[in-house]
């Protein structure tokens, strides 16, 4: 609004108004030369004519026989233009006139019973020498304008991509980072919101390892108890076979333990993925895995988290294949890492409820294999927390797939 009133300010009462006084001016002049042309006196016609050519930069002569063209040349949107044809029509002159043919010249012919009359006249006759400043007055109250405009959309839109980058962070894991809302209250509003639900799953987690933790604490005290009796046992054999069963009751406490236990503690870090599965694979060296890597790719997570997924998963392959293959390759997006074997695979009715803790199944991949069924359980877990994805397929080999992908 401020624009367009200061462009109709200066245009109606300096710009409109001084063009409007050129021309009046210059139609006179016109109206001067074409009375003296009217006049049957030769040498006043190339008196006024030499005149008007040296010192006016005008250029006059006198067409015989010629008749006005029918069609104007008049520039569009032009209020110079039409203000030139009003002054010439207030004289009843009979007249056509060309702006547009030539950059620095108009061109005038006048109606005269014998022929017509040219005249060329500079563009600058009729046009005020304000015209620079005319622009300059659209252009940099423009230019302010835009430029306040996009400062204080920028100091909009800042509260926003924050918050937008906040939830990111905190749905793939970054559970520690605090939250200071800013900007327009709406936007405050829905900070404090999420700022309150950040701090409620947080506590609901933090209840929850804290809550297995004394669980943890109140089952290994029996079961050590346990132990201890046992080793009073004169029957070895049964005393064995006990051990055994409270060795496993420890590990199924142990697996359940670390899939539910809280991540929040742990936080977030940069690292390079290609160098964390060489070393992780390196261990393996009593097992066949081939590492293929094809990109570099650093990555930010929780480091302890991401290797207790990457084991989990070699730790599954290599219980139940020969030939494992690791590849990691990375997408415009994503982290893509691949983890095959050529084991018996998993039936495809089967790959979503291996996902679901302590599920085991009862097909040849889970026979005489010891664990509560938490290896995978754990690993989709920690991926997901990461803000990713994890599929199982069927590897090239025969044996179970397992796609990871990480965005980054």
């Amino acid at each position: 609004m401020l624009q367009i009133t200061i462009t109709i300010v200066f245009f109606d009462s300096i710009w409109i108004k001084a063009n409007k006084g050129m021309t009046r001016s210059l139609v006179s002049e016109i109206v001067t030369i074409i009375d003296i042309y009217n006049n049957e006196n030769e040498e006043n016609k190339k008196i006024i004519t030499d005149l008007y050519n040296k010192n006016f930069n005008f250029s006059v002569r006198f067409l015989e026989e010629a008749t006005l063209p029918k069609i104007q040349g008049e520039r569009w949107f032009s209020p110079m233009d039409r203000t030139l044809r009003r002054e010439l029509k207030s004289q009843f002159i009979e007249h056509w006139f060309d702006a547009t043919s030539y950059k620095e010249v108009i061109e005038l012919r006048i109606k005269f019973n014998n022929g017509v009359l040219q005249i060329f006249f500079p563009k600058e006759r009729i046009t005020p020498s304000s015209a620079r400043i005319f622009a300059l007055w659209i252009t940099l109250p423009a230019f302010l304008l835009i430029l306040i405009a996009i400062l204080f959309l920028r100091n909009q839109t800042r509260p926003i991509v924050n918050l937008a980058k906040a939830a990111e962070r905190f749905g793939k894991g970054d559970y520690i980072e605090e939250f200071r809302p800013s900007g327009a209250l709406e936007i405050r509003q829905a900070g404090h919101e999420f700022d309150r639900m950040r701090k409620r799953i947080t506590r609901h987690l933090n209840q929850r390892s804290e809550m297995l933790s004394g669980i943890s604490h109140d089952l290994r005290t029996p079961l050590t108890r346990l132990k201890l009796q046992l080793s009073f046992l004169k029957d070895k054999k049964i005393s064995k076979k006990m051990a055994n069963d409270i060795d496993d009751m420890e590990k199924m406490l142990n697996d359940y333990l670390q899939f539910a236990s809280s991540q929040i503690n742990e936080k977030t870090e940069s690292f390079e993925f290609d160098l964390l599965l060489k070393e992780i694979t390196s261990r393996y060296e009593h097992n066949k895995i081939n590492l293929s890597i094809n990109d570099k790719v650093t990555f930010i997570g929780r480091l302890n988290s991401i290797k207790r997924c990457i084991n989990n998963l070699l730790n599954n392959a290599v219980l139940f294949g020969k030939e494992i293959n690791v590849t990691l390759k990375k997408t415009m997006n994503n982290i893509i890492i691949f983890v095959d074997d050529d084991g018996p695979g998993i039936p495809e009715h089967e790959k979503e409820n291996v996902l679901k803790p302590f599920y085991r199944m009862d097909e040849s991949r889970s026979q005489n294999k010891s664990g509560v069924g938490l290896g995978l359980s754990i690993s989709y877990d920690i991926i997901r927390s990461h803000g990713g994805d994890m599929l199982l397929e069927t590897s090239p080999q025969k044996g179970l797939r397992v796609k990871i992908s990480l965005p980054f």
